[in-house]
């Protein structure tokens, strides 16, 4: 496995002209070796415009190959599969699809050929059906518009390679990068049990995100995933989880639909957090990677103007956390400086854009030492609309020098209405996150995903509740 996502040697094995070498172009970043298989010579003469040496079987690479990608018809999947064995390669990922997920006979057929011989030779399938490995800090990709040259602490496991490509793009706009990921389809071989075991055990992955449509065998999965889960954070999308969801994952990876009641008492059993969507997914993994143990549900609101604080106060209260009256003390201290023109402090603190947002940093530590906060929400914004640069990089330092005197987990609101402002809000992330505070573009996203930290931190410390 550790070969599969950090090969030093892979071999494209059927990308042609007819595909615009589909696969050579997704690997074109790769640090390592690569080698390409073809026998077409039309195709080959284009490899060797792309600088890639070509050989007409696996066998004849002059090199030991760790990971091959087979882009071929599925009736010629047996007799590469041979060849691999043969000249024992580390891993085979087949992107080649058309067998068990098409319910027919030919494909079911196939593909228990290939896991039959796989089994016998102890070989190690990728998929089949499926888009593999993305490992970015080596140039593994899964489709060429991916990153490379950077690695994150995510690993993640799915079982559609459509939702494993836009969840390493959505998630690294937003400043969640993957060290490892895999989509495996069928999962004939290797599933997903096989994975989350790899990358519990991979101290360069520090939680793991999955998305799942089914298991094959749900007593390891389930074990495996107990096992994990309680030395790192596991967040789980199910896949097909209503009625009509369940009967489509069939005809997509040929999975056999679970109800929702088992997954979620298994989920809640393993200590696993369970979301129902990519941008949940994403939001809770940041939550995770940026936030200290989140252990009360007690919230501090700071920073929003009146209509948005009262917006800002049902959306949280509407998920489950209390947002309290701060202690006689804090108030005591806010009265000798907080102007109540345009602003109020009872909590949510309304501090507008103007006098009050001046003394963000002072507000802020002292809603930190108060006893009756146990987390503190920073409403920041982006735009030029009654708040420039100068305030932003204001909020900015108040809230990375707070992240340096408390315990209390810190996390920040910064909402976007056009795309000019998406672009200055993605430029922005990545100065609180990189300080260790999660930015979440709206208002239910961050309460979301702290709500589910502060789950899973509960079932941590009591399982059986």
């Amino acid at each position: 496995m550790e070969k599969a996502f950090n090969p030093r040697c892979v071999a494209i094995v059927g990308d042609s002209k007819r595909g615009n070498f589909h696969w050579l172009h997704n690997e074109s970043t790769f640090t390592g070796k690569l080698y390409s298989v073809q026998v077409n010579p039309e195709s080959i003469e284009g490899i060797r415009a792309l600088g890639v040496e070509n050989y007409t079987s696996i066998v004849d690479i002059p090199e030991p190959v760790d990971l091959a990608i087979i882009n071929l018809p599925r009736k010629m999947a047996p007799q590469v599969l041979e060849d691999c064995i043969r000249k024992d390669v580390a891993a085979a990922h087949f992107f080649t699809a058309g067998f068990s997920e098409t319910n027919t006979e030919e494909g079911i057929r196939l593909e228990r050929l290939l896991k039959e011989r796989a089994e016998q030779a102890d070989f190690h399938i990728i998929g089949p059906n499926c888009r593999g490995i993305f490992t970015p800090g080596i140039g593994l990709r899964q489709i060429g518009d991916q990153y490379s040259g950077c690695s994150g602490p995510v690993g993640l496991i799915s079982q559609s390679g459509g939702h494993a490509m836009y969840f390493a793009r959505e998630a690294h706009t937003e400043g969640v990068d993957i060290n490892k990921s895999v989509s495996f389809g069928n999962g004939t071989v290797l599933h997903a049990s096989d994975y989350l075991a790899y990358f519990g055990q991979d101290p360069s992955i520090e939680v793991i995100g999955m998305y799942l449509e089914g298991v094959r065998d749900g007593r390891k999965f389930f074990s495996v995933l107990r096992e994990v889960a309680a030395r790192k954070p596991v967040v789980l999308w199910k896949g097909g989880w209503t009625t009509d969801g369940g009967r489509a994952v069939g005809s997509h990876t040929a999975s056999l639909a679970v109800p929702q009641e088992v997954w979620g008492s298994a989920m809640r059993q393993c200590g696993v957090i369970q979301v129902f969507g990519q941008e949940e997914l994403i939001d809770t993994l940041k939550a995770l990677i940026h936030l200290p143990p989140v252990l009360g549900d007690r919230v501090a609101l700071v920073g929003g103007a009146g209509g948005q604080s009262i917006a800002s106060t049902d959306v949280f209260a509407g998920a489950g956390f209390r947002v309290p009256l701060l202690s006689e003390e804090s108030y005591e201290e806010l009265a000798t400086f907080f102007s109540l023109i345009g602003g109020s402090y009872r909590n949510p603190i309304d501090t507008d854009a103007g006098r009050n947002r001046l003394e963000l940093a002072r507000i802020l530590g002292l809603v930190a030492r108060d006893n009756n906060i146990d987390n503190i929400v920073l409403q920041s914004r982006v735009g030029t609309f009654m708040f420039g640069p100068e305030m932003r990089d204001a909020d900015i330092k108040a809230a990375l020098d707070l992240k340096g005197e408390t315990s209390k987990p810190v996390m920040a609101i910064l909402p976007y209405y056009n795309p000019e402002e998406m672009a200055e809000a993605r430029e922005t992330i990545p100065r609180f996150q990189e300080g260790g505070i999660p930015v979440f573009p709206t208002l239910e996203r961050g309460a979301a995903a702290l709500k589910n930290v502060l789950e899973y931190y509960r079932l941590r410390r009591n399982p059986t509740a």
